[in-house]
């Protein structure tokens, strides 16, 4: 082999090398169950029998609409995780979800990638998205979910400076966003399903208004998962599983922590 030609080939090794690093740390950042970067929620206690539906990037009506009839008509709470831009293109429909008892987080402005973000665009997209929440709404949220899960040092800290808890999710994602048939989506989630689990389901698409961005109807459709809710709560249901809130789970996760052990009052 000649010179140039191991150098050429110990430069695509290096530059492979590089690419694989990169990748496994896109991959750790994104994990949901990583706590290198400091402390999120991934789950709530494991020996009780509860589980937390969370829906992230709406409000998208008439879809989140539908899915909060079902929520009602099944006597079941859940967490949104709400895009501001979205948040103030429909804000009734936010209303609706404090009015209805769901519980509401911060998921960013516009659906950024958080990592690839300084600390002042971190501050400002969760404060305009707090602001247009409490507009719609007249409430400030302390839960955010960064989107894609993406977190580092920086974002974790100024998420934690500005008050928040940061909550991720211990239930595999369904893919649900392709929009596979509803029965396929349960499929997904249910048999992952453990105690104190948080489920993500989604109702938009990164927050994009489709009435106002002239992208097609296609992009905000979420029809399957209106059904996928229905089927999920049922089957879960059937197998002793009480819903709750973020809120509320945060609030269980902390009480059990601070049970005194049986023997130590």
């Amino acid at each position: 082999m000649t010179a140039s030609a191991t150098i050429a080939l110990r430069t695509l090794i290096v530059c492979a090398l590089l690419a694989l690093a990169g990748f496994w740390a896109y991959e750790i950042s994104e994990n949901p169950s990583n706590q290198l970067f400091g402390k999120t929620l991934v789950s709530g206690p494991a020996d009780q029998r509860i589980v937390a539906l969370t829906f992230d990037d709406g409000p998208n009506p008439p879809y989140t609409t539908a899915i909060l009839d079902v929520l009602e008509s099944e006597r079941v709470h859940a967490t949104f995780f709400l895009v501001g831009r979205a948040v103030a293109a429909y804000p009734s429909v936010v209303r609706r979800e404090v009015r209805d008892g769901d519980a509401i987080g911060n998921h960013t402005w516009s659906h950024e990638h958080m990592i690839l973000m300084d600390a002042t665009q971190v501050r400002a997209s969760l404060a305009r998205t707090d602001a247009a929440i409490y507009r719609a709404s007249g409430v400030h949220t302390r839960i955010m979910r960064p989107p894609f899960g993406a977190r580092d040092w920086l974002v974790l800290d100024q998420v934690r400076r500005l008050g928040y808890t940061p909550v991720m999710w211990s239930v595999p994602l369904a893919k649900d966003w392709e929009e596979p048939p509803a029965q396929t989506i349960a499929d997904r989630i249910v048999p992952y399903v453990r105690d104190g689990s948080i489920v993500v389901l989604h109702d938009g698409n990164r927050g994009i208004v489709c009435t106002r961005d002239h992208v097609p109807a296609k992009t905000c459709d979420r029809h399957s998962e209106i059904e996928a809710t229905r089927l999920i709560i049922e089957s879960l249901r059937r197998q002793g599983y009480r819903f709750v809130t973020i809120p509320q789970l945060l609030a269980i996760k902390g009480n059990t922590m601070r049970t005194p052990a049986r023997g130590t009052e």
